[in-house]
């Protein structure tokens, strides 16, 4: 059985397992920065894949989706530690220290630093509020994250680039981003944001673009992939269905049936 526990108060974020498993797919709406104290995180992202290993420091880019598999080390349990560097606690900090981003940051797939004695010394410090052996109080957890922003600047002055870069998304191309992300299961409102658009505006142009709703869409994509990996590549039901947007089995398999006409066993 799956032992997995997550501590969270304010923007500092613990996870914790005894077994491997597969994290929650998100939305990423604000930047964080995270420690890989033991173990490995496996991300999957629009980019590709992204393996977190042990006593690696990595900042997570606002405004993504990702998928994660979560693996303890042979000797240790899986623990990462994470905080929130959310826009207000940012556009403070730029007034404060009178910054401003002076372009777009140039490198968006360079995210991992080398956890430097100022880096670990940080997340160390951590720790006994992950573990609930001192408690934190408002104003101390105010200026953790502020010591988090500094020992960013310092060690990369150019992150300046990302941080304080507050524009919104800009408008993409929805089919393309669809086809490409489809498998997430995130809500609808999601999409929209990533893709540059209010809510009203994605429905609307989804609905010019794909002739149907964002929901009949997504079930009708997932559907088709599903079928495709298991008549064309022998993929077995149980070892998709999650990978596919689809919460449970069992709705999966009506789901199916319901579309084809037929179960998965008589693809």
């Amino acid at each position: 059985m799956e032992k997995t526990s997550e501590i969270i108060f304010d923007k500092l974020v613990y996870s914790c397992a005894f077994e491997s498993y597969k994290g929650h797919e998100e939305f990423i709406p604000d930047h964080f920065l995270g420690f890989q104290l033991s173990g490995e995180t496996h991300a999957f992202h629009e980019q590709g894949k992204t393996v977190i290993r042990e006593n690696t420091v990595v900042l997570v880019r606002k405004n993504q989706l990702i998928r994660t598999m979560k693996y303890p080390s042979k000797s240790e349990k899986y623990q990462f530690l994470s905080i929130t560097l959310d826009d207000e606690t940012l556009r403070q900090y730029a007034a404060e220290n009178k910054m401003s981003a002076d372009g777009p940051f140039p490198d968006s797939s360079r995210m991992f630093f080398e956890p430097d004695i100022f880096f670990t010394s940080y997340f160390t410090s951590l720790i006994p509020y992950a573990h609930k052996t001192q408690e934190i109080s408002p104003r101390l957890a105010a200026i953790k994250v502020k010591e988090a922003i500094e020992l960013l600047l310092q060690s990369h002055p150019e992150l300046k680039d990302l941080l304080f870069d507050f524009s919104e998304p800009h408008k993409i191309d929805l089919k393309a981003f669809m086809n490409k992300n489809f498998m997430f299961n995130v809500s609808i409102e999601a999409f929209a944001r990533l893709t540059g658009r209010s809510l009203s505006g994605f429905k609307r142009d989804f609905n010019k673009i794909f002739n149907m709703t964002p929901k009949q869409w997504l079930k009708e994509r997932r559907l088709k992939e599903a079928y495709y990996l298991i008549k064309n590549k022998g993929k077995k039901p149980s070892d998709i269905y999650l990978d596919l947007g689809f919460e449970n089995l069992s709705h999966f398999y009506f789901s199916f049936k319901n579309k084809f006409g037929m179960t998965t066993s008589e693809v």
